[in-house]
């Protein structure tokens, strides 16, 4: 660990700094990472490690099913901060970053279509990838792939 955040643990990953926190202090530590000159949002995403339970972790973090990966920028500093938040498999949902980066509605609306976080408060929380009537969240480890059987035209007799 190299520091802390509003309360939650920084730690160094390749070089870079990562915030680690659970959705209770997920906003909060948002709106203070603004305050400190993250005046850029660059993007939001989820990862699902169903799979893959066994990842590092600060002490005092419960891994869970989901996590949101938010990625910053300080333009005056020029410096990059990861914030990784941890979200219950059970109920996947968040506080939208929306009220504090604009830039996040879209990447939200992404996360929600693909994964099955839901990000309350959002102003448009439809689908943004995915028909409106599609079931399920295509990047989640549990979702059932489909197959299309692949038909080939014949080919020309090759003597």
């Amino acid at each position: 660990m190299i520091g802390e955040a509003h309360g939650c643990p920084v730690v160094d990953s390749l070089g870079a700094a990562v915030v680690h926190t659970d959705r209770d202090r997920y906003h909060g530590l948002l709106e203070g990472l603004r305050a400190d000159g993250y005046d850029l949002f660059v993007g939001l995403t989820g990862v699902d490690y169903l799979t893959h339970p066994g990842r590092d972790l600060p002490p005092g973090v419960t891994p869970e099913r989901f996590e949101v990966v938010v990625e910053l920028w300080s333009i005056a500093a020029r410096r990059r901060l990861r914030v990784r938040c941890q979200v219950p498999g059970a109920d996947p949902w968040l506080p939208t970053a929306f009220d504090v980066w604009a830039g996040a509605e879209a990447h939200e609306r992404e996360t929600y279509d693909l994964f099955g976080v839901r990000f309350e408060g959002h102003p448009d929380p439809s689908r943004i990838l995915m028909p409106e009537d599609w079931e399920g969240h295509p990047l989640r480890k549990d979702y059932a792939t489909g197959h299309i059987p692949v038909r080939f035209k014949e080919s020309p007799d090759r003597r």
